[in-house]
């Protein structure tokens, strides 16, 4: 009820754009995690051609991101939101519709470049309409992007009884209904000039502020870590627990954990110190969530008892994310002028996609290697060290001053005091 009433007290465009992350994320998760395996066994395609079409998805996305940005920022981010999720909404079509490489190829580069288009677009928007209450706000996004990330899974594996096709149709149906809501709902903004000569101006101006790329650099710990949560946790409450359903417990802690502290944890926090602390102190909490998992790994036999320490590894993780997420994306706008704030996000999020590509190369490096050699704690430790490195690395940016200063603190009024609530 809580996060109910705190939605209320943000405008429409805010609250639409919550709805949509809790579709976008519902419809990706029940057909993307159960790709793979339509392409290897329903399909009966090689590991290698598989491999292509998930990073052909994976490079379609990550590496556009800059565009979706700049198109934010200069055609508006209200029909980059629309557009990307009409995109997504042909993709996942596709996938339903399409049995041949050439088909599945193009619906991942149409999916790749649709969360491209969007995401960075959302999260300008989001920044620019919740004004002074950007915290809260991203608070709030992140509480419904984790519920997505739960129900989608769920739902997937129940339309997976009935086949794949219809977890497809049902995910391409969910994207076109938030493109309709969009269109219909979202209210347009005026666009304002960036001043720049074009959109190479803007990418070198962005890529000028040596700053914000020593602060996206830092950040390479937060998203390796949060890619765990499909990689090394997943694996890890599987092997604790020998049931192969035990993945689903971790995002289900997640969940719990978000609906329950998000908003109380920022809120408390974004008065108590300089937003960078809490970014570094959240930083060195998803690291140390890796010490747990990382004392009992290989202990004995496998038991619901052994899961304990993974479990509380996953709730020490998404309270790190907890207490850094909202406050890295508050911080990134203010690095620049607010009309390069799309173009922010977006080589961001390219710098974060290589960070996480080249972070979970490591991590699957050190699972392999403490596998053939009996360390079965060495990926856990590695994940500390990257949690630890990137916590020392912003709190560095911070005491040298070159973090943007923390908005003025003021008090919010009440959701039933506000006229737009």
């Amino acid at each position: 009820m809580r996060t109910w009433r705190e939605m209320r007290g943000f405008p429409l465009a805010v609250r639409l754009l919550l709805v949509n992350q809790l579709g976008v994320n519902t419809g990706f998760y029940l057909l993307i995690p159960y790709l793979a395996t339509h392409l290897g066994e329903n399909l009966g395609m090689s590991a290698a051609v598989v491999g292509i079409v998930l990073g052909v998805r994976t490079l379609s996305q990550q590496g556009l991101f800059i565009i979706g940005g700049s198109a934010s920022d200069r055609l508006g981010a209200r029909g980059v939101i629309i557009a990307g999720c009409a995109l997504r909404t042909v993709g996942f079509g596709l996938f339903a519709l399409g049995d041949g490489l050439p088909v599945l190829l193009a619906a991942s580069v149409l999916s790749g470049l649709a969360g491209a288009l969007f995401n960075p677009a959302v999260r300008a928007y989001l920044a620019q309409e919740a004004g002074d209450r950007k915290a809260e706000a991203f608070a709030l996004f992140n509480v419904f992007a984790t519920t997505g990330a739960l129900i989608g899974p769920l739902l997937g594996s129940v339309l997976l009884l009935v086949d794949f096709r219809t977890s497809a149709l049902t995910a391409a149906g969910i994207f076109a209904v938030l493109t309709v809501a969009q269109a219909l709902v979202l209210p347009a903004r005026k666009v304002e000039p960036s001043g720049n000569s074009g959109v190479l101006a803007d990418w070198r101006e962005v890529l000028g502020n040596r700053a914000f790329l020593a602060f996206a650099l830092a950040m390479v710990g937060m998203f390796t870590l949060e890619n765990q949560l499909y990689l090394l946790l997943p694996a890890g409450a599987r092997e604790a627990t020998g049931w192969e359903g035990a993945a689903g417990i971790v995002f289900l802690v997640g969940t719990v954990a978000n609906l329950a502290l998000q908003l109380r944890i920022t809120r408390s926090l974004k008065s108590r110190g300089p937003r960078a602390r809490w970014i570094a102190i959240g930083l060195a909490v998803m690291g140390v969530a890796f010490l747990p998992p990382a004392l009992s790994a290989g202990a004995g036999s496998p038991g619901w008892a052994d899961a304990g320490p993974v479990l509380l590894g996953a709730l020490l993780l998404y309270l790190g994310v907890m207490i850094a997420s909202p406050f890295v994306m508050e911080l990134i706008p203010r690095f620049g002028r607010s009309e390069l704030t799309g173009t922010y996000f977006g080589i961001f999020y390219v710098m974060s996609g290589i960070a996480a590509a080249v972070g979970n190369t490591v991590v699957g490096w050190a699972m392999d290697t403490g596998e053939n050699a009996g360390h079965a704690w060495l990926p856990w430790l590695c994940c500390t060290a990257f949690g630890l490195t990137s916590a020392a690395g912003v709190a560095r940016l911070h005491r040298r001053g070159a973090l943007p200063a923390d908005p003025a603190t003021t008090t919010p009024a009440r959701p039933e005091e506000r006229s737009n609530a």
